[in-house]
């Protein structure tokens, strides 16, 4: 016995289109109507770029460790993986062993990445 897919028609995907265009037309009408609306009051002091209300002093090409950028990688990458194992852990059931067994590979995998970063210090 076979089974057809369902069709999917160009109409299905019409509200998710006008969505969309209310969307994008939202922003532009905001984006214009502030412009028009907002001041334009310029000065000397509005125009000079500033920190959080602190006058930039310096080169801003100073010298930054790379165990910050280290670390900031690290933190997207585990991130990422806990994105990958969100829809396992829904589906669990339905998976049975069958989708455990490549799961706690992936799991070994990561675990064993993390254990090497604790090894080199690299979270110090």
């Amino acid at each position: 016995m076979e089974t057809t897919g369902t069709q999917y028609l160009p109409s299905d995907y019409l509200p998710i289109l006008i969505q969309f265009a209310a969307a994008i037309g939202f922003v532009i009408f905001a984006l214009v109507v502030t412009h028009l609306l907002g001041p334009k009051r310029k000065s000397e002091v509005k125009d000079n770029p500033w920190e959080s209300g602190v006058e930039s002093v310096g080169d801003a090409r100073t010298p930054i460790s790379y165990k910050y950028f280290l670390t900031a990688i690290l933190f997207v990458l585990f991130d990422i993986e806990i994105i990958f194992m969100y829809p396992w852990a829904v589906n669990f059931r339905e998976f049975g062993l069958e989708g455990f067994l490549p799961m706690m590979l992936f799991l070994g995998v990561i675990l064993t990445g993390f254990f090497y970063e604790i090894k080199k210090g690299i979270l110090k």
